[in-house]
């Protein structure tokens, strides 16, 4: 059972993500990206911790913010923007929990899960990478098939399934993708 501390934190990290102006399925991206991180994380584990559950519904908390082509086109262009939105995203739960009361160890917490330290080796961080892959394959992957020819697809996709954990490599089984992502999904995996 969530918290109503948690859920009020929820209702905050919502109404920043509703502010994107990207959209998914007609809503805000950053607002059903966090939506379906959570109810990732739910399936996964019977009962994650507050931190973790938090860290899911701000992995893309106003992601929108730092824009992608504001970057150096390539690999190196593409690290540098996701390590700062991780600190842009651990920055912004930061201000909101600490805005709602949340204590030192939890926001602390929160900000690690976010920045993904100790991925490898903190289960909790790869519960948190788990939702987040399984996010990118269900909100995302399609459309990066449309952008990239199928050999850079398929890398991507090989690199974000590499990610994962066995138990969220069985989940990704079931999201509905179109013939082709599935096929994708289905050599990459093998």
């Amino acid at each position: 059972m969530t918290s109503p501390k948690v859920l009020e934190a929820f209702a905050a990290i919502d109404a920043a993500n509703a502010e994107d102006p990207n959209l998914f399925d007609g809503q805000p991206r950053a607002l059903v990206q966090g939506t379906l991180a959570t109810a990732w994380t739910a399936r996964l584990v019977s009962s994650p911790s507050d931190e973790v559950l938090l860290a899911t519904r701000a992995h893309h908390l106003k992601r929108w913010e730092l824009a992608r082509a504001e970057y150096p086109e390539g690999r190196a262009g593409y690290l540098k923007w996701r390590l700062d939105n991780k600190k842009h995203q651990a920055n912004a739960a930061a201000s909101i929990l600490s805005e709602l009361g949340f204590d030192e160890p939890t926001i602390a917490r929160v900000s690690e899960l976010l920045l993904r330290k100790g991925l490898g080796t903190d289960p909790e961080t790869q519960l948190l990478e788990d939702a987040a892959c399984l996010v990118f394959l269900e909100t995302q992957f399609e459309p990066l098939i449309d952008r990239l020819d199928a050999d850079k697809a398929i890398n991507a996709v090989a690199k974000t399934l590499a990610k994962m954990s066995p138990e969220a490599l069985a989940l990704s089984a079931e999201i509905d993708l179109s013939v082709e992502a599935q096929a994708i999904l289905q050599q990459t995996s093998s």
